[in-house]
């Protein structure tokens, strides 16, 4: 394989990836709630001020949470793909995906209120304080 074979076929894996971004931003409407939550949270922090570990944190967090909404539409394609009619093992499949999106979901409050509250708190007396 030359050098520029291997930059082609480099460009074409990110337009695949790229293209599965679409997708999920294009079909589940959770992605859009997490977007969202996302946008609220990157928002906050720069409003706090929070120090490089804690938007390390946050930022694998959200990733997180992206990734385990990815990784269950994939699940729910090739389930789709696999057993077009209803069967009870297609059902586990998708209901574990989404399970894994719940959990990865619940953690990221978790860990936003942890991250998040303290600070926010205090900024929130301050600011309400302050005459």
């Amino acid at each position: 394989m030359t050098f520029q074979e291997f930059i082609s076929s480099r460009i074409r894996s990110f337009g695949h990836a790229f293209r599965g971004w679409w997708y999920v931003l294009k079909t589940q409407h959770n992605a859009w709630i997490h977007a969202v939550a996302a946008v609220i949270v990157f928002l906050l922090a720069l409003w706090l001020r929070l120090p490089p570990r804690d938007w390390a944190v946050l930022i694998l967090t959200i990733t997180m949470v992206f990734a385990a909404e990815f990784v269950n539409t994939a699940i729910e394609a090739v389930v789709d793909l696999a057993s077009p009619v209803h069967h009870p093992l297609a059902k586990v499949g998708k209901d574990v995906g989404a399970a894994a999106v719940l959990i990865a979901a619940l953690a990221a409050v978790l860990i936003g209120l942890l991250i998040l509250g303290p600070p926010l708190w205090l900024k929130l007396i301050a600011l309400f304080t302050d005459n």
